[in-house]
């Protein structure tokens, strides 16, 4: 990473700092980002501080780990769907649709919640329509659930501290535990299902899109079907064509 010390302007190199922790993928101590940057340690001790003072960062509750606060987090949302790649992603989830038949949305983690960044509905008329800004609960979606179980363990567990797990169903997974245990599953295979957990007759399948170079989960692919159109044992059938789909919108990131 470039010396903060080069003729690059203070804005520039705080945007760097920035990139450089969304990169990451998780909260960073002082002197991980100071390994991490090479830069020296009271320069990076100023620029943190000045970035949780705007609001941009804030810190973990152990008081030693900045993460990135939800003013920076609503401006990466924002940036998603006014960028230029806007239409590529529509694109890829449109031909998804068209040859899986069933609606497909991208999805953010924003906060304690998971937003819709993009959607495209099934032709079928037996459907639940979601519009992109949409925000559903992180325990009882699958792609909740998928950010909820690639988060660093210590966020994942703040984060499960603060959540209210309300019963949405009789399905929803509402005893921390158990929901844990789901979690450890979806962190092996990879992928994570919503057995109508957050509307009676939804079933879901989610996998992550990384953008290349990410340790982090920036975004989520998800499918919806009603159950009595595709029961919860047909959705693995999905995966082969979601993860490629996946691959390519992670190259829009």
């Amino acid at each position: 990473m470039e010396e903060p010390d080069s003729p690059t302007s203070p804005g520039l190199r705080l945007m760097d700092l920035i990139e450089h922790l969304v990169r990451e993928g998780r909260p960073l101590a002082l002197p991980e980002v100071v390994a991490g940057t090479g830069w020296p340690k009271p320069t990076v001790h100023r620029m943190l501080q000045q970035l949780e003072a705007g609001g941009w960062l804030q810190r973990e509750p152990d008081g030693r780990r900045y993460a990135l606060a939800p003013r920076l987090l609503r401006l990466g949302e924002d940036a998603l769907g006014a960028s230029t790649q806007h239409g590529v992603r529509h694109a890829v989830l449109r031909q998804l649709v068209a040859e899986l038949g069933e609606s497909c949305n991208l999805t953010a983690l924003s906060g304690a919640e998971v937003v819709y960044l993009d959607r495209v509905e099934s032709a079928f008329p037996l459907r639940l329509e979601l519009r992109p800004g949409t925000r559903v609960p992180l325990h009882c979606s699958a792609s909740g659930k998928l950010f909820l179980a690639h988060l660093d363990p210590s966020r994942r567990r703040a984060l499960l501290d603060g959540l209210s797990l309300t019963h949405h169903t009789a399905t929803t997974l509402v005893r921390r535990e158990a929901l844990e245990a789901e979690l450890a599953t979806i962190r092996r295979q990879g992928h994570a299902f919503d057995a109508e957990e957050f509307v009676d007759g939804l079933v879901c399948i989610a996998v992550p899109v990384r953008a290349p170079g990410e340790r982090g989960l920036r975004c989520a692919l998800a499918l919806q079907a009603p159950s009595a159109r595709v029961p919860l044992a047909r959705l693995p059938a999905f995966l082969p064509r979601l993860a490629q789909a996946a691959q390519a919108l992670a190259r829009t990131l």
